[in-house]
């Protein structure tokens, strides 16, 4: 079986997906690198088409997920992997948020990335084989963080239905993956990557606080080397049996098993208050 496989990535054009392109570039294998701005990853990939199909790709519009699909089909006969990596983060509190910024949000992180996998996953199904894999967040786990409410909700919803996803095509021979990175060095903190709500409300003082915290000082010194972690994302496709979840990086790890923690603890203190609402059995 030949070890050369195609992958199919978005985001690519900067952070996560541009370090995967790059290292599954060096180690031989095929890429169609999908983005808005599809020079800007043309601008630093040097690769031929033979190897890296560029193409452009507006995650909200459902034509342009199904002829990205089709080109790299037809352009170097299959499909094997898919990272949904495109997203960014809505920031504000929940009460500033505009419907439309809500729904703008949703449509890129949870709707782009369903369309994708809704239009890949006849050609995999066919193949019988593949790997779908869904970054996330650790902020799909722990949503305790103020002014990314909705961020969070999104990526709360990438790790639900990656969860049913893996279920449905486990017969299939397909396998699927929502990765949950915590703080890695790229650009998504950047002043270029955050959307701040239009409306900014003096009240939330704690809001403001997280903003400007990861603003001036987790920006630039997130712990976590996005290369690294595209490392791992190879090594994950190779995997016998594959996680559902996987985290990433010892911040998340950290973050994960404080949330266990707690959910533990609480679940204990109201048990008997929770498991009170059976039917009485007939007497």
């Amino acid at each position: 079986m030949s070890t050369q496989k195609v992958w199919f990535v978005t985001g690519a054009s900067k952070g996560l997906g541009l370090s995967l392109v790059k290292k599954l570039l060096d180690a031989g294998h095929r890429v169609a690198a999908t983005s808005r701005t599809p020079e800007a990853i043309s601008e630093k990939i040097d690769a031929p088409d033979t190897e890296c199909l560029v193409l452009s790709m507006d995650l909200t519009n459902d034509k342009d997920i199904r002829s990205a699909i089709d080109a790299t089909e037809k352009h170097f006969g299959t499909i094997d992997y898919v990272v949904n990596n495109a997203g960014y983060a809505l920031m504000g509190a929940l009460e500033e948020s505009s419907s439309e910024e809500i729904k703008k949000n949703f449509d890129v992180n949870v709707n782009g990335s369903l369309d994708v996998i809704r239009n890949v996953l006849p050609l995999l199904r066919e193949k019988g084989s593949g790997h779908i894999i869904n970054i996330a967040s650790v902020g799909g786990f722990v949503g305790s963080f103020p002014a990314f409410g909705i961020y969070c909700a999104t990526k709360f919803a990438v790790q639900g239905f990656t969860e049913s996803l893996a279920v449905e095509v486990e017969p299939f021979g397909i396998r699927a993956t929502s990765v949950n990175p915590g703080y890695f060095r790229t650009e998504f903190l950047s002043n270029e990557s955050l959307n701040a709500t239009k409306i900014q409300l003096p009240e939330y003082e704690n809001v403001r606080e997280m903003q400007k915290l990861h603003e001036e000082k987790l920006h630039g010194n997130q712990p976590g080397d996005p290369d690294k972690a595209a490392e791992v994302l190879m090594e994950l496709v190779a995997m016998e049996k594959p996680p559902v979840h996987l985290f990433l990086g010892s911040d998340a790890y950290d973050m994960v098993d404080r949330k266990i923690d707690s959910l533990k603890t609480s679940m204990e203190e109201y048990r008997e208050l929770a498991t009170s609402t059976n039917i009485a059995e007939s007497v």
